[in-house]
């Protein structure tokens, strides 16, 4: 049986390949869901990964739910009303909530269209870069439902609460000039360069202490949600941690030293 999400290591950079090219990557399917919190289990246990490149398989990023089993209420879209509401919670909800727990920075590759829950899928990575021929769209409302995977909450945080709304409102598909003017993503690169761009950014980011990094992205995902003064106390507590491992050590050695520091996350 295929698998349907791709781990693959090389080195510190773990990349996650949505294997599901034959339904353009959508993110249908328990098989799917139970392997996103499996790779997110997998990596947040594994200090030796300092980065995440998440991609789509073939031409496209992801196509979003499965069109034809909610044509044919089949899948999460099966049941009555209370029974749709459990699937979603039980169903394509484990995608956000596994990658917001995921302690590792993560990039999305958008290699082309990322519609509905695609779209937001890159929008629950912590970096967007995008080929030239990536197409997103908040298309929700050109069915007749809305975001249900958490959309409404992640796309004003990357774009702002007036992009978010014409997106979310009009459902229009953009182009990767345009996300890139919307800040929807970091960079547009040509087709031929996106993983190697990916990968070369997720090799600047692994050149850091685990830990450290780990921290950090934990205090920008907390800063979303809190004041000020309780996030500066989050970061006394992380601060005092950090001055005491090794690596911080090595880093200021390093900087001394002149030379290229050797983290070991510790």
């Amino acid at each position: 049986m295929t698998e349907p999400l791709l781990y693959e290591q090389d080195g510190a950079v773990v990349t996650l390949t949505i294997n599901r090219p034959e339904d353009r990557n959508a993110l249908a399917g328990d098989d799917l869901f139970a392997a996103f919190e499996e790779a997110c289990t997998r990596i947040n246990r594994d200090m030796s990964v300092r980065a995440v490149i998440l991609t789509g398989a073939d031409k496209g990023f992801s196509s979003g739910g499965n069109v034809k089993q909610m044509r044919d209420r089949e899948g999460i879209f099966a049941g009555n009303a209370g029974e749709v509401r459990a699937n979603y919670h039980h169903g394509i909800q484990r995608i956000p909530r596994a990658l917001w727990e995921l302690d590792v920075p993560t990039i999305a590759a958008v290699n082309g269209p990322a519609i509905g829950a695609g779209c937001d899928l890159a929008c629950m990575c912590d970096i967007r870069i995008a080929s030239e021929t990536a197409v997103f769209a908040e298309s929700f409302v050109k069915l007749g439902i809305i975001p249900g995977d958490g959309g409404a909450w992640l796309l004003p945080r990357v774009v702002g609460l007036s992009r978010a709304c014409e997106m979310a409102f009009t459902g229009d598909a953009i182009d990767a000039q345009a996300a890139l003017s919307y800040g929807l993503v970091s960079r547009v690169v040509p087709a031929g360069e996106l993983l190697p761009a990916a990968r070369a950014l997720a090799a600047r980011i692994a050149a850091n202490p685990p830990q450290a990094l780990r921290w950090t992205k934990r205090l920008i995902r907390e800063g979303m949600n809190t004041t000020l003064p309780a996030l500066l106390q989050l970061s006394a507590a992380f601060q005092d941690m950090a001055h005491h491992t090794a690596d911080h050590r090595e880093a200021m050695a390093a900087f001394f030293e002149k030379r290229s520091p050797e983290f070991q996350g510790r």
